[in-house]
C-alpha cells in the first residue's frame, strides 16, 4: 500500500514543502543576526553623535565615519521623555513634509517592532531621549522572501501538474481516436460480407422475413461504425430538429424495454426545437442514457425526458425513476472503466460526456440524484 501512495505528487509535493521549511528557518535565522547587527549600529551610531556633540573628544574623524556609513537605510525617530518628537531619519521626505501624521504613525509602528534605545544628549545629561527604529530594506526583503519562495514553490507545482495533466487528457484522447478508428476500420470489412449475404438472402425465395431482420442488424452496425468513426474525427454540426431526434431514439428503446417501463417525453407544448449537432452521435448519447436510466430500474418504472427551448440554450433532461447514484459514486460515473453493473466496459457515459462538451461545445452533468427515487441527467446545448 505504502508504493501506491508514495507516487511522483507526494515526493513533488515532500520537496516544496522541505525547501520551502529549510529557506524559512534559515531566512528567520539570517533576519535575526541582521536584526542584531542593525541595533550595534545604531547604538554605535548613537555613540558617535555623543562624541561629536561631546567638547572634551578632541578626535571625532571615527565618529564621523560612523554617522556617514552606519544606518543610512534603518529608519529612526528620535524623542524626549514625554514622546515629543525631536528628529527623524531614512524616512521618506515627502510624506513627512505633506502628512502631518505620518511621523506619528511611523513611531507608532516602530513602538510595536523594537524596544527602544535611551539616549542621553550630552548637552542636557540630565534628560532620558528614546530612539526608536524600524526595520532596513534588507531586512524587510530576507523577512519576506520565504513567502516569494512559497509562492513560487506552489506556482510551480500548480504549473507542473497542470502541464501533465494536460499531456495525460491529450494522450487519453489519443487513444480514444485511434480506438475509436481502428474499431471503425475493424467493422468495415465483415460489414461489407454481412451485406453481400443480405442481398443474397432477399434473392432467395422463402428468406424475405430473415433477410429483412438481418439488414435492419447490418445497417445498426453500420450506424455503430459510423459513429466511432466519427469520434475518431472532427464531426460535422448541423441544424436539425432535437426534439424528433430524442422522439426516435425514446421509440427505439421502448421497443427494446419492458412492458412495465413507462416512457414519456415533454417538450412543453413545442413541436420544433432547431439545435447545431451530429444527429448520429447526438443519438448516440441519448442512447447511452436512456439504456442508462433502464439498466437502473428492474424492468419497471418511469422514464421522462424533458426539453426546455430557453432564450440561450436547450436543456435536455433524462429522469428515471430508478435505484439512483450514491455521493461517492456521482464524481466518477463519467471516468472510463467505471461501472457498477456486472457487464459492460463502463465507456457509454465516458464517451457521451465527451461528445456533448468535446464536439457540441454543450454540457453533461448529473443533475441530481437520491439512491432509490432515481436519477436525472441534464444536457446543454447552446443555440
Amino acid at each position: 500500500m505504502f508504493p501506491q501512495l508514495f507516487n511522483w505528487r507526494t515526493a513533488l509535493a515532500l520537496a516544496a514543502i522541505t525547501i520551502v521549511t529549510v529557506t524559512i528557518f534559515y531566512s528567520n535565522f539570517l533576519s535575526k543576526k541582521i536584526a542584531a547587527d542593525e541595533k550595534m549600529k545604531i547604538e554605535q551610531w548613537l555613540q558617535a553623535v555623543n562624541d561629536i556633540n561631546d567638547s572634551t573628544v578632541t578626535s571625532i574623524t571615527l565618529a564621523s565615519k560612523i554617522l556617514t556609513e552606519n544606518s543610512q537605510d534603518i529608519p529612526m525617530i528620535t524623542v524626549t521623555e514625554h514622546d515629543s518628537i525631536l528628529d527623524h531619519y531614512n524616512l521618506d521626505t515627502f510624506r513627512v513634509n505633506s502628512d502631518k501624521n505620518y511621523l506619528r504613525q511611523k513611531l507608532a509602528e516602530f513602538k510595536k517592532k523594537y524596544d527602544p534605545i535611551v539616549w542621553k544628549n550630552p548637552l542636557n545629561p540630565s534628560q532620558n531621549n528614546f530612539l526608536y527604529y524600524g526595520e532596513s530594506s534588507l531586512l524587510k526583503q530576507i523577512r519576506y522572501f520565504p513567502i516569494i519562495q512559497l509562492l513560487v514553490a506552489a506556482l510551480f507545482i500548480i504549473v507542473t501538474l497542470v502541464a501533465i495533466s494536460t499531456r495525460n487528457k491529450s494522450t487519453q484522447n489519443q487513444v480514444w481516436a485511434g480506438m475509436a478508428k481502428e474499431t471503425a476500420h475493424q467493422l468495415g470489412t465483415p460489414l461489407s460480407s454481412l451485406q453481400g449475404w443480405v442481398e443474397m438472402l432477399k434473392e432467395t425465395e422463402g428468406n424475405e422475413k430473415i433477410a429483412v431482420e438481418m439488414s435492419k442488424d447490418v445497417e445498426r452496425l453500420k450506424l455503430v461504425s459510423d459513429r466511432f468513426g466519427k469520434i475518431g474525427s472532427t464531426p460535422q454540426l448541423e441544424e436539425n430538429n432535437i426534439l424528433l431526434q430524442v422522439n426516435n431514439m425514446v421509440a427505439y428503446i421502448k421497443r427494446r424495454s419492458p412492458e412495465k417501463v413507462n416512457f414519456t417525453v415533454n417538450s412543453f407544448g413545442e413541436q420544433e426545437i432547431a439545435a447545431m449537432i451530429n444527429a448520429p452521435l447526438f443519438d448516440w448519447v441519448m442512447e447511452n442514457l436512456l439504456k442508462n436510466a433502464l439498466d437502473a430500474m428492474d424492468g419497471h418504472g418511469r422514464i421522462l425526458v424533458t426539453l426546455k427551448n430557453e432564450a440561450t440554450q436547450i436543456v435536455i433532461d433524462v429522469t428515471d425513476s430508478g435505484k439512483g447514484i450514491s455521493k461517492k459514486n456521482i464524481a466518477n460515473v463519467f471516468k472510463p472503466g467505471f461501472t457498477t453493473k456486472k457487464r459492460g466496459w463502463g465507456l457509454g457515459l465516458s464517451l457521451s460526456k465527451r461528445i456533448i462538451e468535446q464536439y457540441h461545445r454543450g454540457e453533461l452533468f448529473v443533475k441530481q440524484s437520491e439512491p432509490g427515487k432515481g436519477t436525472t441527467f441534464r444536457i446543454l446545448l447552446k443555440k
